[in-house]
């Protein structure tokens, strides 16, 4: 079974869907340990944070919930966009939102949460939300 840091994952989509400069995976994977050390919690080794961040980033990519910004708005082959499987995933897991641990348990509980056909399938069923 295939876990994930949804801490990470949903701050590396909100970068996306917030930015268009260049993607810079391990700068906001340090960002993020710097916010959770703040905040009293554990951030573990920010080397291996920074290089999981870097692989997330790729395999977002590849199973299509992001995908390269086009050239017309203002692409230039380093920014991403959400697809609509990313803001779906973004949607579910964001932790702005009431309820966002139940999402994520139910996620936590697939074979492999990311994998594009078990997530359409988990996302569709109403009771995930």
């Amino acid at each position: 079974m295939t876990t994930y840091n949804w801490d990470l994952i949903e701050r590396l989509l909100h970068e996306v869907q917030n930015g268009e400069g260049s993607f810079a995976p391990r700068k906001y994977a340090e960002q993020e340990a710097v916010e959770k050390a703040t905040a009293g919690e554990s951030t573990g080794n920010l080397d291996a944070l920074k290089k999981t961040a870097a692989d997330y980033e790729a395999l977002l990519f590849k199973r299509g919930f992001i995908e390269s910004r086009p050239e017309e708005e203002g692409g230039n082959g380093e920014n991403f966009i959400l697809t609509a499987l990313g803001a779906q995933l973004l949607a579910l897991i964001d932790s702005s939102i009431p309820g966002n641990d139940h999402p994520r348990q139910v996620l936590d509980e697939q074979p492999d949460a990311l994998d594009p056909e078990t997530f359409a399938e988990v996302a569709s069923k109403a009771q995930i939300a």
